[in-house]
C-alpha cells in the first residue's frame, strides 16, 4: 500500500509499505478519506515535539473496517475515528474534562494516521468509545469533516453560545465556516464573519452566508465596525479561529457587556504574548475561555449534526485529491486558496 510519511520539515515521502495488520482489541481500516488542515502544514513545515520520525500524518480520519477482533464492529462498518485521545483514567478524564486529559496522545502523531491507504485504531482509541459508526447518508468526505466540527463543539459549549446571541467569528478558514454554521444550529441571532484576506472571506461568505462580513485591512476599525453592526453592543460572544494575536486582542474590544471571549485558535509558540486590559474584563464582566481539540462526545455529537442536516458541510469540501497531491492540498491550505481540502487515498 502507498503512505505518506513525514520524515523531517519539508521532507514528506509518498512510500510503498506493506499493509499493517491489527493487534489485540486493534481496528484495521481501509482509510476513505482524510482531510487536511493547519495543523498538517505547521507539521510539515516544522514538525512536532510529539512526532518521532518517520511518521504517517492525516487526522481527519473516515474509512470502513476490513479487519481486527475489536467487539462490536465488522468488516463493512463505515467508522469516523477521533484524532485525541485520551487516557480515560487521570484526574481531569474522570472528571469529565477529557480535552485536558493530562496524558493525551494523538493519531497522527503517537501513532501512525490517515494519510494512507490502510492504517491501525489502536486499543486505547477503542477503549474510549473514539470508533463511530457513520450515519446512512453521510459520505467518507463529510465524516472526515466531523473530528474540525467536533473541536468547534467543544469550542462554543465552553462559551456558552446560544438563543438569541450575536456571535463574530475572526477567521474565515474551514473552521471559522464551522463556527459560523454551529452558532446558527445553537440558536444565534446574527453572526459576523472576519478576516484579513478578502479572496478567503469573499469565498467563504459565499458560501456559509454570515449576516456581514468584515474585511479586516489597516484602513478598517473592525471594532467599531462590529459595534456598528451591534447597535453599539458588540458581540455576546467573540471567538478568534484564527493564530492571531491581533484578532484575540480586538476580540475582547468587541465583546458586548457580560460577553464571552473564544481564543479557539493558538498562537504560535514563539509569540503566545498579547495585551489585555484587563479592567475592560473587569468591569465588563467578560469571560475568556480557551479550547482544546474535542472529546470523543463531540465527536459522536458532530456527526449526528452531520447527519441530521443542521450543521452541513458538504459544500465547504471545496477540493479532492489522491495521496500523491499531498503537497497540492498543503499548499492550498497554506495559501488560503480552498475551504477544506480532503485526501482520498
Amino acid at each position: 500500500m502507498k503512505v505518506a510519511r513525514f520524515y523531517a520539515p519539508g521532507d514528506i515521502r509518498l512510500e510503498d509499505t506493506a499493509e499493517p495488520e491489527p493487534g489485540p482489541g486493534e481496528l484495521k481500516i481501509r482509510v476513505r478519506n482524510c482531510s487536511t488542515c493547519g495543523t498538517d502544514v505547521k507539521i510539515s513545515r516544522f514538525g512536532h515535539h510529539h512526532i518521532v520520525p518517520p511518521r504517517v500524518m492525516g487526522h481527519e480520519i473516515a474509512g470502513e473496517v476490513t479487519g481486527g477482533d475489536a467487539p462490536g464492529w465488522t468488516a463493512g462498518d463505515r467508522v469516523q475515528v477521533i484524532a485525541a485521545i485520551p487516557c480515560g483514567r487521570c484526574a481531569e478524564c474522570r472528571r469529565g474534562r477529557m480535552t485536558v486529559c493530562a496524558h493525551q496522545e494523538s493519531m497522527g502523531y503517537h501513532y501512525d494516521g490517515a494519510f494512507a491507504e490502510y492504517m491501525i485504531v489502536p486499543a486505547k482509541v477503542l477503549a474510549v468509545d473514539g470508533v463511530n459508526r457513520v450515519p446512512d447518508g453521510v459520505s467518507f468526505a463529510e465524516a472526515s469533516v466531523a473530528e474540525p466540527l467536533a473541536c468547534v463543539l467543544n469550542g462554543q459549549e465552553l462559551a456558552r453560545v446560544g438563543e438569541g446571541d450575536d456571535v463574530v467569528v475572526f477567521g474565515s478558514g474551514p473552521v471559522g465556516c464551522l463556527h459560523v454554521r454551529v452558532a446558527r444550529a445553537q440558536g444565534a441571532a446574527r453572526v459576523f464573519l472576519v478576516d484579513v484576506n478578502r479572496d478567503r472571506l469573499d469565498h467563504a461568505a459565499g458560501i456559509v452566508k454570515p449576516d456581514a462580513a468584515v474585511w479586516a485591512t489597516e484602513g478598517t476599525d473592525v471594532v467599531e465596525a462590529l459595534r456598528d453592526l451591534t447597535g453599539g453592543r458588540g458581540a455576546d460572544v467573540a471567538i478568534t479561529a484564527a493564530a492571531s494575536g491581533a484578532a484575540q486582542v480586538q476580540a475582547m474590544e468587541a465583546a458586548a457587556p457580560g460577553g464571552r471571549v473564544s481564543f479557539f485558535g493558538g498562537l504560535p509558540k514563539d509569540d503566545p504574548i498579547i495585551s489585555c486590559d484587563s479592567n475592560r474584563v473587569h468591569y465588563r464582566e467578560l469571560s475568556l475561555v480557551g479550547a482544546n481539540g474535542s472529546s470523543p462526545a463531540h465527536n459522536a455529537r458532530a456527526l449526528e449534526l452531520i447527519g441530521s442536516g443542521r450543521v452541513p458541510v458538504q459544500d465547504l469540501i471545496t477540493h479532492r485529491l489522491p495521496l500523491s497531491g499531498l503537497p497540492d492540498a498543503l499548499g492550498l491550505v497554506a495559501r488560503g486558496e480552498a475551504i477544506k481540502v480532503t485526501i482520498e487515498p
